[in-house]
């Protein structure tokens, strides 16, 4: 953890994101785990959108000038020590982000580089997807893509997890950045995420649950943030944020009508808390 000497601010967390109507995933995933994880959250909002668990109707992006507000007023305040960089919808969004954590340099930031639908339909333009790779990567600590998001960075097909791991080590090449890819859409028993730390591939296997679940990559990235602010390693981070989805996931909620489960992102509290 970065020292602040007689600084005697708890650490803080801050998401840049977008805001999630129904709860599951976005913002108000991340702000969940954030006090899941015992730090304070912050929040600074890049989209809006209107959605439920049957899926998005509309989406709103504030004017950047707003956004860049928000980031500069939390620096200013609060002792942030890691960011979690979610749903940037674009390419001006990006840039304004990207020179905002270059002006503030945080200790750790953390991308969940959101630019492929859970139906793997693209969600990013070719100029947004360029200035992901130009200005933010070279800013993060942790690249944190499904396969579909990997795909379409790199232009190749990841079919199975031999590619996998060739993959998270082109990313780290191209970026400079650690990369933990997840590999829920790879099929078989087990769901495995495979962290490259630039020297070495680490595997975290956990069953394949029968679930659909929503907010499962957002959780994972936000767990990961918390735990940097909290002075964890890259391997113990990444370890223990895998296990934490994985209880949330089979802890799992349906508070809606639509077809995705919402993860319980207190089930660690609860457990804790049950007699015996």
């Amino acid at each position: 953890m970065t020292q602040h000497t007689g600084d005697t601010r708890p650490p803080s967390v801050l998401t840049i994101a977008g805001s999630d109507s129904g709860g599951g995933a976005g913002i108000q995933a991340d702000l969940k785990t954030f006090a899941a994880f015992g730090v304070h959250g912050l929040s600074a909002i890049a989209a809006l959108t209107a959605q439920n668990t049957r899926g998005v109707t509309a989406v709103h992006v504030p004017p950047v000038a707003f956004l860049r507000e928000q980031i500069d007023v939390l620096f200013a305040d609060f002792r942030i020590e890691s960011v979690k960089l979610g749903m940037l919808a674009n390419a001006e969004v990006i840039e304004v982000v990207a020179d905002a954590l270059a002006a503030h340099a945080p200790a750790h930031v953390v991308i969940d580089p959101v630019m492929v639908s859970t139906s793997g339909a693209r969600l990013l333009d070719e100029d947004a997807l360029d200035a992901l790779h130009g200005r933010l990567f070279p800013l993060a600590t942790l690249l944190t893509p499904n396969l579909h998001e990997a795909e379409l960075l790199l232009g190749e097909r990841i079919p199975d997890g031999e590619a996998m791991a060739a993959a998270a080590r082109n990313l780290h090449e191209q970026s400079g950045a650690a990369v933990l890819m997840k590999g829920g859409h790879l099929p078989g028993t087990e769901v495995i995420d495979m962290l490259f730390d630039g020297e070495q591939h680490i595997r975290f296997c956990h069953p394949r649950l029968d679930v659909n679940g929503h907010g499962t990559g957002c959780t994972l990235s936000a767990a990961i943030a918390a735990k940097f602010a909290q002075g964890w390693d890259l391997e113990a981070a990444c370890r223990d944020a895998a296990d934490y989805v994985f209880g949330a996931l089979r802890h799992a909620l349906r508070p809606g009508t639509g077809g995705v489960a919402v993860l319980d992102h207190g089930w660690r509290l609860a457990e804790s808390l049950r007699p015996g």
